[in-house]
């Protein structure tokens, strides 16, 4: 389905730094990575399994759902309860930019485009072809979303230009989570919200040895508890939450 032009343009009018050269605008991803495969050093499996053809033909409705349960434990919120928790945490309201960092394949996205019309703009970003091109094939394509190839430690926005930030199952496979937290918070206005998921290790010695070890193999980083929130805090948020289900925590902030 195709991208609202207006919606595009909007998002071209946000970047710092627009594409260089002639810019598709047949392409419905705004591309600022041109030919490198991703943005910034690879960080091991995990992260190369979402650049595959195959994840993303089934992360929205198989790989997701399933390694989120058995990562948030038999009663943490399932996708669908992930969604309606991050739009309360988000606030968003008609008019609203709201930026959807490591989007994937876009269904928080397309619900974050519903909730912020008229007048508002999501931008889905991610840094995986394969997750954009999923996206932007999805139906039901609100007219008030558009989508970025872009690095999303180093986030190409100007200051204090979004309402509202979420970064969802993607912090833990950073190279470098505490940049991408630095540019998030300059990214959000002041009193703009946050919203995201990622890893909590447990304080338990001997789980806490296992999931650091699973962590390493898949090349993804083992937060402890209470560490994105002393992060956030260091920052300058406030109004923090914090919500844990197995391996994985919520963390919502104020800006």
């Amino acid at each position: 389905m195709a991208i609202n032009a207006q919606a595009r343009s909007r998002l071209l009018e946000l970047l710092t730094e627009p594409p260089s050269g002639p810019d598709g605008h047949d392409d419905p991803v705004v591309d600022l990575l041109g030919g490198a495969d991703q943005a910034g050093p690879p960080t091991g499996l995990a992260q190369r399994l979402m650049r595959t053809t195959a994840v993303p033909m089934i992360y929205e409705r198989y790989w997701r759902p399933a390694l989120g349960r058995i990562a948030k434990g038999p009663f943490g919120p399932s996708m669908d309860g992930e969604l309606s928790m991050t739009m309360d945490l988000l606030r968003l309201r008609p008019g609203h930019t709201v930026l959807d960092v490591a989007c994937g394949t876009g269904r928080f996205t397309r619900a974050f485009g519903r909730a912020v019309a008229p007048g508002g703009l999501a931008i889905g970003l991610d840094g995986a072809r394969q997750m954009l091109a999923k996206a932007v094939a999805a139906e039901s394509q609100p007219d008030t979303v558009a989508y970025l190839r872009a690095d999303a430690v180093s986030l190409p926005f100007p200051p204090a230009s979004v309402d509202a930030l979420c970064c969802f199952a993607a912090l833990h496979m950073f190279a470098d989570p505490d940049a991408a937290l630095e540019s998030f918070a300059a990214t959000i206005t002041p009193g703009g919200r946050l919203a995201l998921l990622t890893s909590a290790r447990r304080g338990w010695q001997p789980a806490r040895l296992a999931e650091t070890a699973l962590g390493a193999a898949s090349g993804q980083r083992m937060f402890d508890r209470g560490e994105i929130t002393a992060k956030l805090r260091a920052l300058g948020f406030s109004e923090i939450t914090e919500k844990y289900a197995g391996v994985t925590q919520i963390v919502a902030a104020t800006r």
